[in-house]
């Protein structure tokens, strides 16, 4: 709980905060309180329509900045009901599927003969070391080194 607290006031203090993390960042604290205390509620079937609109509405434009607000009014449920359901189902946060999501994209684009740079505008990142921290998370090595293995 303690690294989501710290991202959330992260996000609050940064000069462009990513809405998505912070308002994630504060629902996984809330969710965090509620079941720590017990307050639990319906629980959601596996493939649950509102977490399969919020994906297909992720999967099919990565690159459009999105909010957890418009997710949910999207899914027709509450911020919180599709953070959980979200993370139950998909085992990521909505913010971390987006971020694979991008990197998969850019990877796509290295192939495709775009620079780093090029590529992490294309895909929605801020900007290209975000992109390349992101890339090295997932894939193990730079965006260069991808690139320069595949030409």
């Amino acid at each position: 709980m303690a690294t989501h607290v710290v991202r959330l006031f992260s996000q609050l203090q940064a000069a462009t905060p990513d809405q998505l993390v912070a308002e994630e960042s504060l629902l996984y604290c809330l969710m965090n309180v509620a079941e720590k205390y017990g307050v639990d509620g319906p629980r959601a079937t596996r493939g649950s329509p509102s977490v399969l609109k919020a994906v297909q509405r992720l999967e099919a434009a990565p690159e459009v900045a999105t909010t957890l607000a418009e997710l949910a009014v999207l899914s027709g449920v509450s911020r919180f009901q599709l953070l959980r359901g979200f993370f139950r189902e998909v085992g990521a946060t909505p913010h971390a599927y987006l971020i694979q999501l991008r990197v998969r994209l850019v990877r796509r684009y290295l192939a495709a003969g775009k620079s780093a740079a090029q590529a992490a505008h294309l895909a929605g990142f801020a900007d290209q070391s975000h992109m390349t921290r992101a890339f090295v998370r997932q894939f193990g090595i730079t965006p260069g080194r991808y690139k320069a293995a595949i030409s």
